[in-house]
C-alpha cells in the first residue's frame, strides 16, 4: 500500500481518538454536574434540617438527626431525607404521600391538608413518638407541632411500612401508591428510619 492510501486510515483514527477523548470528557463533565448537582442538593436538605431544628427550639429533645420530607419531589425519587448533623451525611429513601395530596394519582404531592378525613399529607415539623404495633406492623408515632400538622394524633399520622413503596413499584408504575397521609416506607428500609430518626427527633415535611 503507498503511504498516500493510508491517509484517510490515518486521519480516520485521528478523528476517532478525537471522538473518544471528546466523549470521555463529556461523561467526565456529566458526571462532575451530577455530583455538584447532588452536592447543591444536600445542602439545600442539610439548611432545611437545621432550620427546622431552631424553630422547633427546645421541643426537640435529640438533636444529632433530623427527617426531611422533601415533596417538591415526585413518589419515585427517593425524598425522605434522614440528615446526620454530626458529619452533614445525607441518607435517601422513598416515601409516599397521601391520596388526598394527589387524588389524579400523577406521582407528585399537588397540596398539603391538616383536615380531618382529608387523606392528605401534612406540611409542617413532627416530632417522633414511641413504637407500636399496628395495623401496618411496626409503626412510630408523631407529634405535629404546627397549625398545619396539628391534628396528626387525631387522623393517626404515622411512620410505618407498606407494600406500595418500593423500588419494585417505581419500576412497574413509574410512582409509588398513595397512604392516607402517613409517612410510608418500604418494609426494607422501615428499620433503619425507626432505628436512626426516632423517638424524640425532628421530622420536617414540606417543599424544600
Amino acid at each position: 500500500m503507498s503511504e498516500n492510501s493510508s491517509l484517510p486510515r490515518r486521519h480516520f483514527l485521528q478523528a476517532s481518538v478525537a471522538s473518544l477523548g471528546l466523549a470521555a470528557l463529556t461523561h467526565a463533565s456529566l458526571a462532575k454536574a451530577t455530583i455538584v448537582g447532588a452536592t447543591i442538593a444536600n445542602s439545600a436538605i442539610v439548611a432545611a434540617a437545621r432550620a427546622g431544628l431552631e424553630r422547633a427550639g427546645s421541643r426537640v429533645a435529640r438533636r444529632d438527626l433530623v427527617g426531611v420530607a422533601d415533596f417538591s419531589q415526585p413518589s419515585r425519587a427517593p425524598r425522605l431525607h434522614l440528615v446526620d448533623l454530626t458529619n452533614g451525611a445525607v441518607q435517601s429513601l422513598l416515601v409516599a404521600h397521601g391520596r388526598g395530596s394527589d387524588p389524579e394519582h400523577t406521582g407528585w404531592l399537588s397540596r398539603f391538608s391538616n383536615a380531618p378525613g382529608s387523606e392528605a399529607t401534612s406540611e409542617g415539623a413532627y416530632v417522633t413518638g414511641g413504637y407500636y404495633v399496628g395495623a401496618h406492623g411496626r409503626s412510630m408515632r408523631l407529634l405535629g407541632l404546627d397549625p398545619s400538622n396539628n391534628n396528626a394524633e387525631p387522623r393517626g399520622i404515622v411512620v410505618h411500612a407498606a407494600w406500595y413503596v418500593g423500588p419494585d413499584m417505581v419500576r412497574t408504575h413509574g410512582m409509588l401508591g398513595r397512604s392516607e397521609g402517613c409517612f410510608a416506607v418500604s418494609d426494607s428500609d422501615l428499620p433503619a428510619v425507626l432505628e436512626r430518626l426516632g423517638p424524640g427527633r425532628l421530622l420536617v415535611a414540606g417543599k424544600v
